[in-house]
């Protein structure tokens, strides 16, 4: 197993913490309002890039999104986030990289084009973590979402770095990812901030660990 991997969680949020809004579900994976969180990604050129599209822009904002795909050589994802993903995502997923899932239903692995495959795993959060590394060539281990399996991996410390692409939005209502954490105490290094007219881009160390 490779253990000197970072592990990291990127996720886009409204300025009150809301990952989506509210009534969020498979049907309605962004919430009411939610796409407001992800729109501004879409003209990027190094998001178009992974979709298989050409043009977008080359900006800030490209290079720090291109940096975390460049960055990343697994992912870990819930199951609600890959039913959500899987008819859009199609036979060439954006990932290129290793998708291991969390899940209590069973499903033989496949493989996609462009280096994406999918393994299912029944087994928890530390044994997709100990595959996903080992299949990730020492480049970060991503957990991509949704909230309930972030804070999972927040909750028993195993999150190393912590980038937020905050939207200058207010939801009010929503799903917020620093929820249902419990009693914890996390010490965060700032190592980046970087304002732009999309978002502010936060980037932390975690350096103690509850």
């Amino acid at each position: 197993m490779t253990t000197n991997v970072t592990v990291t969680a990127d996720l886009m949020m409204s300025v009150d913490g809301c990952i989506a809004g509210p009534n969020a579900g498979i049907g309605n994976p962004g919430g009411d309002g939610g796409l407001r969180l992800h729109e501004w990604i879409a003209g990027l050129a190094s998001w178009r890039e992974r979709q298989g599209l050409t043009g977008g822009e080359h900006n800030r904002d490209s290079e720090i999104v291109g940096e975390w795909f460049d960055a990343t050589g697994a992912v870990v994802m819930g199951r609600t986030m890959f039913d959500t993903g899987e008819e859009p995502w199609g036979d060439d997923p954006p990932f290129r990289a290793p998708v291991f899932v969390l899940t209590h239903r069973p499903r033989q692995p496949e493989v996609k084009r462009g280096g994406t495959s999918y393994t299912f795993v029944t087994d928890g959060i530390h044994s997709a973590l100990e595959q996903a590394r080992a299949a990730s060539g020492g480049r970060n281990v991503d957990i991509a979402g949704g909230a309930d399996t972030v804070q999972q991996f927040l909750r028993v410390g195993l999150i190393d770095e912590i980038q937020l692409h905050v939207l200058p939005v207010l939801f009010g209502e929503g799903l917020r990812l620093f929820d249902r954490l419990g009693l914890l105490h996390q010490e965060l290094e700032p190592l980046r901030v970087v304002h732009t007219p999309n978002a502010t881009h936060l980037k932390y160390r975690i350096t103690r660990k509850a």
